[in-house]
């Protein structure tokens, strides 16, 4: 990947708006869509309908977006200012605006000494150069930003207002200092302190409503929310990793079956986001030259009729959870799914079972209906919004599921009509279970206990979002997730890849929108990156060793280097995020949160081989 491409991904997935970055001499939070420098050639259109109008349908819900304007998806903007090389394409504002002077003094507390450093504001620095803080005798000081904000659970973040933290209303000017005792990190030994003889411990200010109420401040954004917000503040680390949690919607592009007219305005779907008519068709060749030379000897009807077409279908699919249709494409039988061109958006061929099952491995596959090779395919990847200190459920459909939900996401721009995303090309295997089989191991008696343990950790996890957590993604798909888990790690050791360059979809789906049984089941393990047309091929290359690939990371699995701790484990009201695992650990089955797409939730060993303390309930014997 190259180095402009891992910024492109890292404003995505890491450093989004809203996202506050240390620098060597202060601290920033990355802008708004409207603090992105997007002129001349600064980004590119990406064309994906069916994540554009589900991503359009969500922000018109939220109020976030025009009811008559059209959304498109951007690539983030790759200006480079040529003076320094520094990347110019988005800007920051400096945040926390409260700093600490290096220089250390000493100060006697009782009968201990304590080290403490001068607080003062970005304002009190000197504005020649660098900036540092001048003392009243004329030293000069180097200055880090404090290392605490806070924020409520809207998102909003803002400065500690430390006066009023320590004073309450009085007023007061006399200089302020953080004071630390001892060498631990613990909040108790770290004070504000006054030189009117105010003093206030870190370890206060976890108290509800000891910091205030929020102001609903979105500095990345230069404004306040216009709905206000009154919440009790909270302390954050600003380096802590709860500070920031992007919400990103991602799709895996599928073929187009049409000619080739409708091929190449499905390619130029975004640079047509604007037309709502033929008229619009013919001034977007006359001013795009892209259009212009793809599109430039079709007519515009013709033209505008393709468009409609891909739009409606988008339309259909937006109302329809993402993997349904991506399922559907890779179970479909077919001996080769799109064509295979290099600048084809899928290619993959579904292999007889000749290729992949080796009676040598001795494991019985007779659950597993095909195994598709993906030799190429592409990923879209929006971000749309955030969360702060805890991140946003995610359903097991793929949908988006925050409009719902108690945890929902602060906006990365106040009325933009576009949305930040990235392209990434790669390889992958997908595995079709039998859905029969799968049903038939969930009735047995010997199973019974085992799904009743994991719908109950599920309902002890649920609480802590008052209700509005996502619905249980079923057993089906933790046993198939728990598959996944295991298969990754086992490929990572075969076919070289790093493990955490891995991704997961797991198909455990219901063709009803109300629910029901699931009928449809499958695994997709593939690795994409940005700013490469495709990869190495070391993936797809494992089908053929398939057999035992899964025979080895299910031997793994037997023993776990935290047994019996691990195989112990029952989901219980105890354990958080834990009680939605059965028998999981970092042992055995978690692996890099990157690469999972449920952040490490919903797993068990138990379910897919006999442990020390289930020998009944896994499919595989």
């Amino acid at each position: 990947m190259t180095k402009n491409a891992q910024r492109l991904s890292q404003l995505i997935s890491t450093f989004g708006p809203g996202a506050m970055i240390d620098l060597p001499t202060r601290s920033v939070v990355v802008g708004g869509l409207e603090q992105w420098d997007m002129k001349g050639n600064a980004f590119t259109t990406l064309p994906e309908p069916r994540l554009t109008m589900r991503l359009e349908q969500l922000l018109k819900e939220q109020g976030r977006l025009d009811p008559a304007a059209t959304l498109s998806l951007r690539t983030p903007p790759t200006s480079v200012d040529a003076r320094d090389g520094i990347l110019r394409g988005v800007a920051a504002p400096i945040f926390p605006t409260w700093f600490i002077c290096e220089q250390v003094e000493t100060a006697a507390v009782g009968a201990k000494t304590a080290r403490r450093r001068r607080l003062v504001r970005w304002q009190d620095l000197d504005t020649k150069g660098r900036r540092k803080f001048q003392y009243d005798d004329g030293r000069k000081s180097d200055v880090t930003p404090i290392r605490f904000v806070c924020a409520c659970d809207k998102g909003h973040l803002q400065d500690i207002d430390w006066r009023w933290v320590v004073h309450g209303t009085g007023a007061c000017h006399e200089p302020m200092w953080v004071e630390e005792k001892g060498t631990s990190a613990d909040p108790a030994d770290t004070s504000i302190v006054c030189g009117c003889g105010r003093r206030l411990s870190l370890q206060e200010t976890f108290q509800p409503g000891r910091l205030g109420k929020c102001r609903g401040e979105r500095p990345w954004l230069l404004d306040r929310d216009p709905e206000g917000c009154g919440d009790n503040l909270k302390l954050l680390t600003r380096t802590a990793t709860n500070t920031y949690f992007p919400q990103v919607h991602t799709v895996i592009s599928l073929p187009s079956e049409e000619d080739e007219l409708s091929q190449l305005v499905d390619e130029l779907s975004g640079d047509l986001a604007g037309v709502q008519t033929v008229q619009d068709v013919a001034q977007a060749k006359r001013f795009n030259p892209k259009v212009s030379a793809s599109l430039g000897p079709y007519l515009d009807g013709d033209i505008f009729d393709r468009l409609q077409r891909i739009r409606d279908g988008a339309k259909s699919d937006a109302t329809r959870s993402p993997k349904l249709s991506e399922f559907d494409t890779f179970a479909s039988g077919r001996p080769e799914i799109g064509s295979n061109h290099p600048t084809a958006k899928l290619y993959a061929q579904t292999l007889s079972r000749g290729v992949w099952e080796d009676p040598s491995a001795e494991i019985d596959l007779s659950a597993i209906k095909n195994l598709v090779a993906v030799h190429r395919l592409r990923e879209v990847s929006c971000l749309y919004g955030f969360t702060r200190f805890e991140a946003a459920p995610t359903g097991a459909d793929g949908d988006i599921e925050d409009i719902q939900l108690s945890v929902r996401g602060a906006p990365i721009s106040r009325d933009a009509d576009w949305l930040p995303a990235i392209e990434q090309f790669g390889e992958g295997i997908f595995i079709h279970f039998d859905e029969a089989a799968i049903g038939q191991w969930l009735q047995k008696e010997a199973t019974a206990p085992r799904n009743q343990k994991l719908l109950a950790g599920y309902g002890h996890w649920q609480k802590r979002f008052a209700g509005k957590a996502p619905a249980y993604p079923g057993t089906p798909y933790v046993l198939l997730h728990s598959i996944s888990h295991a298969l990754m790690a086992e490929i990572a050791l075969d076919c070289g890849y790093p493990a955490s360059s891995l991704k997961e979809r797991v198909y455990a789906l219901s063709s009803s929108r109300a629910g029901g049984d699931i009928d449809r089941c499958g695994i997709l393990i593939y690795t994409a990156s940005a700013g490469a047309q495709g990869t190495l091929g070391g993936l797809v290359a494992t089908a053929s060793r398939f057999a035992h690939i899964l025979r080895g990371a299910l031997d793994r699995l037997r023993i776990c280097s935290n047994d019996p701790v691990c195989a112990d484990h029952e989901p219980d009201d105890r354990s958080g995020d834990r009680a939605t695992h059965g028998a999981a650990c970092h042992g055995c089955l978690l692996i890099a949160e990157t690469s999972c797409e449920m952040r490490n939730l919903f797993l068990d060993r138990s379910l897919l081989i006999p442990t020390m303390a289930d020998g009944d309930s896994s499919f595989f014997k």
